[in-house]
């Protein structure tokens, strides 16, 4: 696996390598694993914290969508380092149709690069980087979103992918 520094200064996937395997638990749950959606194509979008407003914003947009996208062959699958608990209670309030993963020691986060050093208002602190992979249905990362656009995110997505099938 080959990381490249980015703007964050820290380290990320390219697009063309193979997405890291992820063991972890929904927010039902259960244990959910990569390696069981080869064969569909996956947007694996991380994001900082639940029902926070761009948070809130980027996961109603995926889910005011979500038929098209799985009309169009995506699953979509959401990470943060919220509790399996808070996620559920997210879920619910918004009513959104896809599975969270609630990477609570961050061991995705850290697998996709996504942790690290962040600032607000002058100060440095550690979260994560908004960001959104698109990975093919044999487990290879096609596109990676780090200038996400909350409100339009699931538009962005279909017009990078349409960029890049042409």
């Amino acid at each position: 696996m080959k990381f490249v520094c980015n703007h964050f200064s820290m380290y990320h996937l390219k697009i063309g390598d193979s997405a890291p395997d992820i063991d972890a638990i929904d927010n039902n749950g259960n244990r959910i694993n990569l390696k069981t959606f080869l064969g569909k194509k996956v947007i694996l979008y991380f994001y900082p914290k639940d029902n926070t407003p761009g948070c809130t914003v980027e996961s109603c947009n995926l889910r005011d969508n979500y038929e098209s996208l799985k009309a169009q062959g995506f699953e979509v699958i959401g990470v943060s380092a919220d509790s399996e608990a808070t996620h559920q209670k997210f879920v619910s309030r918004f009513n959104l149709p896809f599975k969270l993963i609630a990477d609570t020691d961050k061991k995705v986060l850290n697998d996709y690069g996504v942790w690290g050093e962040k600032k607000f208002m002058g100060r440095a602190y550690q979260g994560i980087h908004r960001t959104t992979f698109v990975i093919s249905e044999d487990g290879v990362i096609e596109n990676i979103i780090t200038k996400v656009k909350t409100k339009n995110h699931s538009k962005q997505i279909l017009e990078q992918i349409k960029t890049i099938n042409t």
